[in-house]
C-alpha cells in the first residue's frame, strides 16, 4: 500500500490543527500547496513568518498593531471619553467597518468560559480595570457577544468597574429593520422587548 512522505504527513498534521480545519480539509490544502508554484507555497510561509515575527498586541488595548501602540490608540482624533470593551480584535474591525464608534477600543483576548477553562486571569479584564481607574472616561461600552460566555463576562467586568463611576453600557439588541416577527427567534424578541425605547 502506497505511503505519503512524513513531510507530507508533518504538513497534514500541522493544517489539521488550525481551527475549523479538520483532517480532509488539511489534505485538500496539503495537495493544493503541492501543486502551486514553489514561489506561491513559499509565500505562504513567508507570510506566517512575518505574522509571527512582526505582529504584537497593542501596550494600551491588546488589539493587534505591528506598533508598541496601535493606530486606534495612536489616533489623537479618536473621543478618549468613551471605551468599547470587545471579545477580539476582529470584532474591532467589524465596529470600525461600521462607522458609528469613534472612541477607543479593549480587547479582553475572549471571554470567560468555564467549560474551556478560560477565566478571568485568563483575558485582560486586570489592565482594563487599570485603565478604567486612570483613564477618566465617561462610558465603557460592553460589547461582548450576545451568548452565556459574552454576557457572563460582561456582568463580570460591569461588577469590577461599577466602583469608578464611570457609565456602564451595552450594545442594543433587538429586531433589525426589515425582519419579520413570526420568523424572529425568542432571544432576540426578548431582546427587544427589554430593550424597548419611546417612539
Amino acid at each position: 500500500m502506497a505511503q505519503l512522505s512524513q513531510s507530507v504527513i508533518e504538513l497534514i498534521e500541522q493544517l489539521s490543527r488550525l481551527p475549523g480545519i479538520g483532517r480532509r480539509s488539511a489534505e485538500r490544502i496539503a495537495y493544493h500547496l503541492l501543486r502551486v508554484g514553489q514561489a506561491e507555497a513559499l509565500a505562504l510561509a513567508d507570510a506566517i513568518q512575518s505574522v509571527r515575527k512582526n505582529v504584537r498586541y497593542c501596550s494600551e488595548c491588546f488589539h493587534l498593531s505591528e506598533q508598541a501602540t496601535c493606530e486606534l490608540c495612536s489616533d489623537s482624533r479618536r473621543d478618549r471619553t468613551q471605551l468599547c470593551v470587545v471579545e477580539q480584535s476582529r470584532d474591532v474591525l467589524a465596529l470600525e467597518d461600521s462607522g458609528q464608534f469613534r472612541g477607543l477600543y479593549h480587547v479582553l483576548l475572549g471571554r470567560i468560559s468555564p467549560l474551556e477553562r478560560v477565566g478571568p486571569d485568563d483575558l485582560t479584564i486586570d489592565a482594563l480595570v487599570r485603565r478604567v481607574s486612570k483613564a477618566g472616561f465617561k462610558e465603557v461600552i460592553l460589547a461582548t457577544n450576545p451568548t452565556v460566555e459574552g454576557d457572563g463576562t460582561a456582568l463580570h467586568i460591569s461588577n469590577l468597574l461599577s466602583p469608578f463611576g464611570v457609565s456602564i453600557t451595552k450594545l442594543a439588541r433587538g429586531i433589525t429593520s426589515g425582519s419579520v416577527l413570526e420568523h424572529t427567534n425568542k432571544e432576540i424578541l426578548a431582546d427587544a422587548l427589554a430593550g424597548r425605547r419611546p417612539i
